[in-house]
């Protein structure tokens, strides 16, 4: 005659069989047919969240319980860590509380009547018609915590409590202590189920929570992911029916202890089964959040294009607008030239200049920048500021960047974010749609009313520093209508004996290049003809763009060898900054070769530094100029005997020029080297030597000094 431990076992071994079953049809249409008969959502609300976190709260206790059992400890009692209010919950739970015994009593009867689970399951669902999907799968889990937390108080506590003991002899529970080692296997498998389910019941839940204004039910991805919801409640469900069977297997198996690894096998493949399930809503949830944030950052782009087109009273809601889109506190957003946080009320209706780069912006850069603001502008009395706003890419944020962002911040006397993770996507996208930053640092120029009044005003800062206050598109134009092609605009200032050597009518030769053979050749020949015609001669090299290494070793032989006047780094560098700035500022104001000459010579300038040899200019007082490529004002040097006749009619500087339109140039190579800004270059470049159209090509460099 059969014992009932063995009818038990026997009961358990045709739900194995009946769970492999099912296993292979866990897909099949009609199956699902019948899941979805079953949902008929009365529109009852049930918050979920306060429930699901005292189920956390049973299950992280108990975990940690069966451990230390299995490991040969003694049961104890923990502190119970409540992190839901009680007054929230207890209403709701009262509500509530006769579902939930009831599918605990359901749970009991089937499981313990070794009854089929899939069977069990629909019934359950029946049960929970009513109640949307994350309802039914967090009162199941409820009641299952409930069932599992009473059956681990007693097994914890029958060795230290006399009521518990006497339960557990009543209900014949095994001494766990005793089988551990034949147990472990069970519980290890039950621990990863539990742990499988819990999370795909958060996934669940955490779906229900998406901001419907953002994503609707409708919408891939969430459409998708809501035809996979019944199917996670299902075998989340039904998980929460395998493990209530397992604890019940343990059940009159006090003297009887009967185990197999198949159940262990059974748990670990419905656990695998369910965290798969997991893993993929796991990937619908991330795309739709994806799908969130960007109707979040189109909101917030338009938002942002609204505000600066919108007339304000003053520029502090387009401040906030860029510094604090992400809900930044404007107490904390902007660090001041103190480097403490400030807020963004101190720069109430001051021009604010936007200083847009990465953060590979140049010392040299920020040097220059500094002697504007820190010492001019104040001389001056302007009333502006500079915040410093860092363009980065967040998804490759590391130690490395965050210490090179804290060494360029210590070096900016100005308004600087705290860090760049404030700035939102919309900002970026809008400094390089509409502001067009793409590289090369910008400066946007904000007058005290907020409105843009120069989506670059780096041009005119580098051209006539804060002469151009306040950095008006307006104030540009005027600018240059009163600017004409000579040495002063060339060199602004960079050269400090400049205004001494036109006062005694010097003829003053800027040349540059890399070639130092060349470079004594032509100023050794260059010295011979001033000399030969009784004339005062002043030498500067401005070496050559972008080749700072080389220039400083040339630099270096030059002042060695007195050949000339040279230039430091950081003035070498804003001399072709310059030149940049001012084609740049040309072309965004229409300007052409043909029509202005300051930009034809500029491009000459700057297309004699693209070529492979040296260049010179000559002025004498406001008015005489020449230049020419390296071979040429070489040569002409080197043969003055040639032209010097007419230099002692017409003076140095007419007879070189009319000497050089003599000289046939039958082949040349003109290369205009610029850097990449999106939208500053027209398509149309003429070459400087001849007039005829340039060919456009694409240069990707990497230079490190």
């Amino acid at each position: 005659m059969a014992t009932p431990t063995t009818q038990q076992a026997s009961k358990s071994q045709q739900l194995l069989r009946s769970e492999r079953r099912m296993f292979s049809a866990s897909d099949d249409t009609a199956m699902m047919k019948q899941i979805q008969s079953t949902h008929a959502p009365d529109g009852r609300v049930v918050d979920v969240k306060p429930i699901l976190q005292i189920i956390e709260s049973v299950m992280r206790h108990v975990t940690p319980n069966i451990d230390h059992a299995l490991n040969g400890g003694h049961g104890h009692l923990d502190s119970f860590d409540d992190r839901t209010s009680q007054a929230v919950v207890d209403g709701m739970l009262e509500a509530l509380a006769y579902i939930v015994h009831k599918i605990s009593c359901e749970i009991s009867c089937k499981c313990s009547g070794g009854g089929d689970a899939h069977s069990t399951t629909m019934v359950l669902l029946n049960l929970l018609s009513g109640y949307s999907w994350d309802a039914k799968v967090v009162l199941t889990l409820a009641a299952f915590a409930v069932n599992f937390g009473e059956f681990w108080l007693i097994v914890q506590l029958c060795t230290t409590n006399s009521l518990a003991k006497s339960v557990a002899l009543l209900k014949q529970l095994p001494d766990i202590l005793e089988h551990s080692h034949s147990l472990r296997p069970q519980f290890d498998a039950l621990n990863n189920l539990i742990k499988a389910m819990m999370d795909v019941t958060k996934c669940i839940v955490e779906f229900t929570e998406l901001p419907p204004q953002y994503i609707m039910s409708d919408v891939p991805p969430m459409s998708s992911a809501m035809a996979h919801v019944p199917t996670a409640a299902y075998w989340t469900i039904r998980s929460v029916v395998a493990c209530a069977s397992q604890i019940a297997s343990l059940v009159g198996l006090k003297h009887e202890f009967v185990t197999s690894t198949s159940e262990a096998w059974e748990l670990s493949s419905l656990a695998h089964k369910v965290s798969s399930i997991h893993d993929h809503l796991q990937k619908l949830l991330r795309l739709c959040y994806q799908h969130i944030d960007e109707k979040r950052q189109a909101e917030a782009y338009e938002g942002l294009v609204h505000s600066l087109e919108t007339p304000q009273l003053d520029n502090l809601k387009i401040l906030i607008k860029i510094f604090c889109l992400g809900k930044e506190d404007p107490h904390n957003a902007l660090v001041g030239p103190d480097k403490t946080k400030v807020h963004m009320d101190v720069l109430r209706r001051k021009h604010v200049l936007l200083l847009i780069s990465d953060l590979d912006i140049s010392h040299d850069e920020i040097q220059v920048l500094e002697l504007l603001y820190k010492y001019e502008r104040v001389s001056s009395e302007l009333n502006y500021e500079i915040i410093w706003l860092p363009i980065v890419d967040k998804s490759t944020w590391n130690d490395t960047y965050q210490q090179k962002f804290l060494n360029l911040q210590s070096m900016m006397p100005w308004y600087t974010v705290h860090h760049p993770s404030i700035i939102e996507p919309a900002v970026i996208k809008y400094t390089k749609e509409v502001w067009r930053f793409v590289k090369k640092p910008i400066v946007v120029t904000l007058d005290p009313l907020g409105k843009v009044t120069c989506p670059n005003a780096l041009n005119m800062l580098w051209i006539w520093g804060n002469a151009a206050f306040p950095f008006s598109s307006e104030k540009e134009e005027s600018l240059w209508k009163q600017e004409s092609w000579n040495i002063e605009l060339l060199v602004n200032g960079l050269e400090a004996n400049l205004p001494n050597w036109m006062r005694e009518d010097k003829v003053i030769c800027l040349y540059g290049g890399e070639e130092f053979e060349w470079i004594q050749n032509f100023t050794s020949a260059t010295k011979v003809v001033a000399q030969s015609l009784g004339i005062g001669l002043e030498m500067v090299y401005a070496g050559k763009n972008n080749s700072k290494e080389r220039v400083r070793k040339i630099t270096a032989l030059i002042n060695e060898r007195q050949i000339s006047q040279t230039w430091q780094d950081t003035t070498v560098w804003f001399f072709w900054n310059r030149l940049e700035s001012m084609l740049f500022s040309k072309t965004q104001h229409g300007k052409t070769n043909e029509n202005d000459v300051i930009k034809q010579e500029v491009m000459t300038l700057l297309g004699y530094d693209g070529s492979e040899h040296g260049w010179a200019v000559f002025f004498r007082g406001p008015t005489e100029m020449v230049r020419a490529k390296g071979d040429k004002v070489l040569g002409s040097m080197q043969s003055f005997e040639k032209w010097e006749e007419l230099a002692r009619q017409l003076g140095f500087i007419p007879a070189l020029r009319k000497h050089l339109e003599g000289i046939a140039d039958e082949h040349h190579c003109t290369r205009l080297i610029l850097p990449g800004i999106s939208g500053g270059i027209a398509e149309r470049v003429v070459c400087a030597e001849c007039g005829r159209p340039m060919e456009m090509y694409f240069m990707y460099r990497c230079c490190v000094d």
